[in-house]
């Protein structure tokens, strides 16, 4: 069944966000508020031509009692099932990883491959409680949130491992906690369980200020503008990245959407002004999309993605008003 009677609707964010904040909700209760807090476009600037990597906030799933999220993986099913039900278990929830062309619910069922976080949410008589609260209207339709119960063997196919994921889509699976860190290797089903916190994670407790540091290795540009241009210089260069990052920047639209929202809400920022860059932002990764299409069939169009981004600076450029910190 669609989770049209959620007890906790999930803001209009990435299936990695929106199923991140219905896992920490319990945990971190002021998890909304850190992530509008911490909203960025992190690029990573010293990649291959061609090549980007983003961030779309820092980590805000760090508890006070010192734990934070970690990818597990197995190679096999039975494997995998036994390490979530101890998780189940524990945690009475689990974040993992499915694929969706292996989700019924989802609008790319049977169509396409891409990592989507889902929620398992109880385990009785070898049936899975599923909670996905992502919603969207996709390139492949329709997604609402979904709550239901599927059987072993349809968890198992839920889960099935991407075969052979571009880099691009790797690059996204380890910043989506906001911060890089290691995957399970390729072909094994994954999930993310509880851990104490790494020195390396350098991640901030629940109730510490939103952190400013960079996302992971390498020389990345937190600042909005330098990185919307280094965006515009790498699809101007390279006419196939557009279709490769699409979706990192329509998750960026639908973060900075958030933001803005939050912003009207809780510090007071002029809606009227809120609405111009929301709206700015919304059309960015549509003309992108055109774009792409226009690309694939020998008529790039990189006038039409530069006034995108320069009506997009504009617009944030206009506001009066202090966003929340940038993290």
């Amino acid at each position: 069944m669609f989770l049209t009677e959620a007890p906790a609707t999930m803001p209009d964010l990435s299936c990695y966000t929106t199923n991140l904040l219905a896992y920490l909700t319990p945990d971190v209760p002021d998890v909304r508020r850190r992530l509008a807090e911490g909203i960025r476009l992190a690029v990573r600037t010293d990649l291959p031509s061609g090549e980007l990597a983003f961030s779309h906030h820092p980590r805000v799933d760090t508890t006070d009692d010192g734990r934070e999220l970690a990818y597990r993986g197995a190679a096999d099913w039975q494997a995998a099932r036994s390490a979530l039900l101890d998780a189940l278990h524990r945690e009475h929830r689990v974040l993992a990883v499915g694929n969706t062309r292996h989700l019924p619910w989802a609008a790319a069922h049977g169509q396409a491959d891409a990592p989507h976080w889902l929620l398992i949410r109880d385990h009785r008589d070898d049936r899975w409680l599923i909670a996905d609260h992502f919603a969207a209207l996709t390139p492949f339709g329709e997604q609402e949130p979904y709550l239901g119960w599927i059987s072993d063997a349809e968890l198992a196919a839920a889960l099935a491992p991407l075969p052979e994921p571009p880099p691009e889509v790797t690059r996204r699976d380890g910043l989506a906690l906001g911060q890089e860190v290691p995957l399970p290797p390729v072909g094994h089903y994954r999930w993310l369980d509880r851990q104490p916190v790494t020195r390396a994670s350098g991640a901030a407790s629940a109730s510490a200020p939103v952190s400013v540091s960079a996302p992971g290795p390498g020389t990345w540009t937190l600042d909005l503008e330098a990185s919307l241009t280094r965006i515009a210089d790498v699809f101007r260069a390279d006419p196939t990245a557009l279709a490769r990052y699409g979706d990192d920047l329509w998750a960026a639209a639908r973060h900075h959407a958030y933001q803005l929202a939050f912003a009207v809400t809780d510090a007071g920022l002029d809606p009227e002004r809120a609405a111009a860059v929301s709206a700015a932002w919304n059309e960015l990764p549509k003309t992108l999309r055109f774009a792409a299409q226009s690309a694939a069939r020998g008529r790039p169009r990189p006038a039409v993605v530069d006034r995108s981004i320069e009506a997009l600076l504009t617009a944030q450029q206009a506001l009066s008003t202090d966003l929340p910190r940038k993290g």
